[in-house]
């Protein structure tokens, strides 16, 4: 293996040559010389204040969000999944809302100061950082991870998905070549040329990553627990909703719901896997529901549907992935309105074998009746327990008391009256605006809240003396 530079790209930038290798070779060497080159940029760059990294973050996320477009068609085209036009939200959600918000904030420097308690805090970088990469936002997700991650001082190597390497591939290097243009070092944001499950293992496992921020399926969220290494990884997300019989607006709720399982044809672990609806308003809440765009299927319909999303071991069928409810009807065999944008079935139980009651990334909603909120309240929390611990619950309610009781359930986010997708990644509720969302000890990991760049630096506290030393002798 040798290691040269293309006369056409940027000096300085590291292009790893493997002719001659075989593929897992040539990807094992294309991991070390990316983390070689990463490192290097984070060395030069360490010790740079909030004001230089503001400039690079702001520079980053005016070309992201000019490539909406670009990066949305590659990502739409490549892996077959969801939505171009909301694929564009996502990316611009990302490099102009969650940036905005973020150059608004410190990560490095002074934090805060506590004058009355003599306590400075100092955000302090962490170094380089592992970013692994879902194929169902392969885009957005390299859009937001490198913002952040810059915007705390760090560097960032990315690990695409094999299935939407080239997608990703092109996110980061429009946000690296947006970084140089500003003034960063070449490779402060880079990516895995040939990524595979091996070598995103391997990047994990490098002496020299400090942080793994790791969106993906349960293998390799597992990988990346086992690592060694600091981790923030995101758990499943099987999210209910709830409809009390106090909601302020029956339409509005079902509106809500819809779009928001719909967005990116279900793509987003954070939309409503299932509705709880209480007794009360059940029939106008269901006749809301058609109204919105659900065609309701029949129990053999249901059985089909199953069979086109699950395979015999009860796993996720990758081809049926972010595939739009008219597409998944006719993969099953039957015919649904040409307008359908959800797909539901009325359920009595939540069970591993109940494979619709389990979390699906597709357009397809689980409905329950229940007598009431206590009633309800039992529902969601068994929903949460079927894979959805630690995420997302949505209440469409106005009872306070109602609201209240829902506050006890294991989600890192409870959000009232609003899409569960658009509150609980920051728009429509004042949650922190991010693309990566903890789940917390209730699903194995270190972080319940939604990820910032607060996240990514570690903060000291100068402290100065506030009582004499020598009392805590004198006490004995």
């Amino acid at each position: 293996m040798g290691r040269g530079f293309d006369p056409r790209a940027r000096p300085g930038k590291v292009i790893v040559v493997t002719a001659g290798l075989d593929s897992d070779l040539a990807a094992l060497a294309d991991v070390r010389a990316q983390v070689a080159a990463t490192k290097r940029a984070y060395e030069a760059i360490e010790g740079a204040d909030q004001e230089w990294l503001d400039g690079i973050v702001r520079a980053m996320a005016k070309a992201g969000a000019a490539a909406v477009g670009e990066l949305a068609r590659l990502a739409a085209d490549e892996t077959g999944y969801g939505v171009y036009e909301h694929k564009m939200v996502k990316d611009r959600y990302n490099t102009e809302f969650v940036a905005d918000w973020m150059l608004q904030r410190r990560a490095v420097g002074v934090l805060w100061v506590d004058e009355p308690n003599k306590v400075t805090a100092i955000g302090s970088p962490m170094g380089m950082i592992a970013a692994i990469i879902p194929v169902t936002n392969p885009t957005s997700t390299v859009l937001f991870k490198s913002l952040a991650a810059v915007k705390a001082g760090n560097a960032v190597v990315h690990a695409p998905h094999p299935r939407a390497a080239r997608c990703s591939a092109r996110a980061a290097e429009i946000m690296a070549e947006a970084a140089v243009d500003a003034g960063a070092p070449e490779d402060l944001v880079s990516c895995l040329h040939a990524p595979t499950l091996d070598a995103s293992r391997e990047l994990m496992r490098h002496p020299d990553v400090r942080l793994i921020l790791a969106t993906g399926g349960p293998g390799m969220v597992a990988a990346a627990y086992s690592s060694g290494k600091p981790t923030i990884a995101v758990g499943a997300g099987n999210v209910p909703a709830y409809v009390d019989g106090s909601v302020a607006d029956v339409g509005e709720a079902a509106t809500m719901i819809v779009t928001s399982k719909s967005f990116d044809n279900g793509t987003a672990c954070v939309a409503e896997q299932s509705v709880v609806v209480a007794e009360a308003v059940a029939d106008q809440f269901e006749a809301e529901l058609t109204r919105a765009g659900v065609a309701w299927l029949t129990p053999e319909q249901q059985q089909a549907l199953c069979r086109v999303l699950f395979d015999e071991r009860g796993g996720m069928r990758p081809a049926a992935v972010g595939q739009s409810a008219t597409r998944l009807a006719e993969l099953a065999g039957f015919a649904v309105p040409a307008e359908t944008k959800v797909l539901a079935a009325s359920l009595s139980r939540v069970h591993e074998d109940e494979l619709l009651s389990r979390e699906i990334l597709g357009p397809v909603l689980s409905v329950y009746r229940e007598p009431d909120a206590h009633a309800g309240w039992r529902r969601c929390r068994e929903i949460l327990a079927l894979g959805g611990e630690g995420h997302t619950l949505a209440v469409h309610a106005t009872d306070s008391d109602v609201i209240a009781e829902f506050g006890s359930q294991p989600a890192g986010r409870i959000v009232i009256n609003t899409p569960a997708l658009f509150g609980g990644m920051g728009y429509s509720a004042n949650v922190d605006p991010s693309f990566q969302l903890g789940t917390g000890t209730w699903s194995g990991s270190i972080c319940s809240d939604n990820v910032t760049p607060l996240h990514l630096v570690n903060i000291k506290r100068i402290a100065h003396e506030v009582r004499p030393w020598r009392g805590v002798l004198e006490r004995s």
